[in-house]
């Protein structure tokens, strides 16, 4: 059936950060929508911020395309170029191989949501700025590396 109850998709609340990185998304959750239609090509997530939380650290994606509507709440894009107020209906877009490192924060004082789209591709490498870390995304799990591509571990590796 294509039609998909939002509340009953999978809800994610975890994170494939490691240590150094996982507490900048505390509060955030998410629903797995094209999951829960059975869609393979690529994702589609209502993306939840509870009052202080970030959705992801900031972030490029070298192969993939990623597009965001603010659907609920006032919330901030950080990118390379500064903070941008993002409001309900609001819209930014992300092409494939763009180094402008971006992510949503929740600074106000109400839960914010908003809905991403983005291709999925198998081996997929996402660069971390404000870290010096990418992560290389794929069927084995993330592997996180240095930029310089030595393995990182959290132990400080």
């Amino acid at each position: 059936m294509p039609v998909i109850d939002p509340d009953s998709a999978p809800l994610r609340t975890g994170t494939i950060y490691p240590a150094p990185m996982a507490a900048l998304v505390a509060g955030r959750s998410s629903r797995k929508l094209g999951e829960a239609a059975g869609l393979t090509q690529y994702g589609v997530n209502m993306i939840i911020l509870q009052p202080g939380a970030a959705a992801s650290a900031r972030h490029w994606h070298e192969r993939e395309d990623e597009f965001l509507i603010v659907t609920q709440g006032e919330m901030l894009l950080v990118d390379e170029d500064g903070e941008h107020p993002m409001r309900s209906g609001d819209c930014a877009a992300f092409p494939a191989g763009q180094a402008n490192g971006h992510h949503m924060v929740n600074h106000s004082d109400s839960e914010a949501r908003f809905l991403v789209v983005g291709t999925s591709i198998d081996g997929e490498v996402a660069h971390y700025p404000d870290h010096g870390l990418k992560v290389v995304l794929g069927q084995g799990g993330p592997r996180f590396f240095h930029e310089d591509g030595r393995p990182f571990s959290d132990g400080g590796g």
